[in-house]
């Protein structure tokens, strides 16, 4: 298309399954770039058509009564007989959904601004009646200076119109990973649903995850309406303990525990935002990927899965002679050393000293029962040790829980292997050599050396 309208075509820049948007100039606005989503209603006049009018023109209506600085402005909007189109604001930047990865996280003070803006504008529309009904990470643009502009008011519920003549805009609408308890039950809504789907936003932003995940929709539909989320810095120790309050509140299933409006939820986000503020986060985040990936211990992890090993670890700097495990104690503490080295000693007598790469109390972490400790682990000097939250690892993928238990054994069994080997080098001859290539004689007792081994 060369032109929509009046408008000069200068590029596509996106296309979904009802529409494509395009970037154009305005001719009556010299010099001004605008978006403009074109919708095609295809051959027939049934219900899917019906129904891309009614979203195109409800968009237009909503969104034209809307002036806020965090919500994209509508300047026009055309509707023909095949196809109608919609002329927006133009935001140069990107969506949060570029930014819901576990490796391409935003730093957490950036998220949490966004997120304080779009409180805003929401708190905004709805003192115009309107509830936006589809917050999502796609539906959220950022602009220069991480200015937050929430677009597609498709779906937007308008509360000053008689409900009952707009139930076509009151059920099934959504996306069903954001969308609150009340909305997929078909309950009348308020702004609390827009709080609770920007909550889980949020939650996405500071974790890389959902709050809720499943294989299939019945399950994440049943865990959304009965599950408790997990607290987000079980998945995230590096996050401040004062987002556990928040998300838990905008998390609520229960309506009058959740926030009651954009601007409480806003208030809290601003006490906490202050306190995590750190320019230098990004470029930390990368420096630490990039030791990871050159262990010796993470050859084998993909990319992404260093990540998310980041975002459930904490990395701590340890003194001389510091027992990071001990003896007859109950937990499921390991870590990786990432340089220096430690002592293992088992009733105060050495068995092994470890250095870069090797993990550490790896096997309470293994064991399917118990988490008593059979050895101690003290650093031999300044050590620098990533401690991974047995916790939060659980919270965290499958691929990245395999690929760390497969990684663990595999040390487990070289340690067992060369303790045999000392083992073996301090007992008898043996007694019996075998039969041949491949054969096994009978056994025998005797010989050896009666020893029991305890993994390291």
């Amino acid at each position: 298309m060369e032109t929509i309208g009046k408008y000069r075509v200068l590029r596509e820049l996106g296309k979904g399954a009802t529409a494509t948007v395009y970037l154009c100039e305005d001719p009556d606005q010299a010099g001004r770039q605008v978006a403009v989503k074109v919708i095609r209603f295809g051959q027939d006049a049934g219900a899917a058509s019906r129904r891309m009018r009614k979203l195109f023109r409800n968009e237009n209506m909503v969104s034209r009564r809307l002036d806020h600085p965090n919500i994209v402005r509508v300047y026009d909007s055309v509707v023909e007989e095949q196809f109608a189109y919609i002329v927006m604001e133009y935001v140069d930047g990107f969506s949060l959904e570029q930014h819901c990865r576990i490796d391409r996280l935003l730093p957490m003070h950036r998220a949490i601004s966004i997120v304080f803006k779009c409180c805003m504008a929401l708190d905004a529309a709805y003192r115009q009646g309107i509830i936006h009904r589809d917050i999502k990470p796609a539906n959220i643009m950022v602009a220069a200076n991480d200015e937050a502009k929430i677009a597609d008011f498709g779906l937007a519920l308008n509360m000053n119109k008689d409900l009952d003549r707009d139930s076509t805009f009151i059920m099934g609408v959504g996306s069903p990973a954001y969308m609150s308890p009340e909305q997929i039950k078909g309950y009348p809504l308020n702004q609390k649903t827009d709080l609770y789907s920007l909550g889980v936003v949020l939650f996405q932003l500071l974790t890389g995850r959902l709050p809720f995940r499943a294989s299939n929709q019945a399950t994440l539909v049943y865990r959304i309406i009965n599950a408790d989320p997990p607290a987000i810095t079980a998945l995230n120790p590096n996050l401040p303990a004062g987002l556990d309050p928040i998300l838990k509140r905008a998390l609520e299933k229960d309506l009058y525990s959740r926030y009651r409006n954009g601007a409480e939820f806003a208030k809290d986000l601003s006490a906490v935002r202050y306190k995590i503020v750190d320019e230098n986060e990004v470029e930390l985040d990368n420096k630490h990927f990039q030791v990871l990936r050159k262990l010796s211990f993470f050859t084998e992890f993909e990319n992404i899965e260093i990540w998310e090993v980041l975002r459930v670890s904490v990395w701590r700097h340890i003194s001389p002679n510091v027992a990071i495990v001990r003896e007859g104690e109950h937990n499921k503490l390991f870590g990786i050393i990432i340089s220096g080295g430690v002592e293992v000693s088992i009733d105060g007598r050495s068995l092994a000293r470890l250095g870069s790469g090797e993990p550490v109390g790896e096997a309470a972490f293994l064991h399917p029962v118990s988490d008593l400790r059979h050895i101690t682990a003290v650093t031999l000097e300044p050590t620098l040790f990533l401690e991974i939250n047995a916790a939060a690892l659980a919270l965290s993928s499958e691929e990245l829980l395999e690929r760390m238990r497969n990684s663990l054994l595999a040390r487990l069994i070289d340690r067992y292997r060369e303790v045999s080997k000392k083992a073996a080098a301090q007992g008898q001859p043996a007694a019996l050599t075998g039969t041949g290539s491949g054969g096994m004689g009978p056994f025998r007792p005797g010989g050896g050396v009666d020893m029991e081994l305890t993994p390291l």
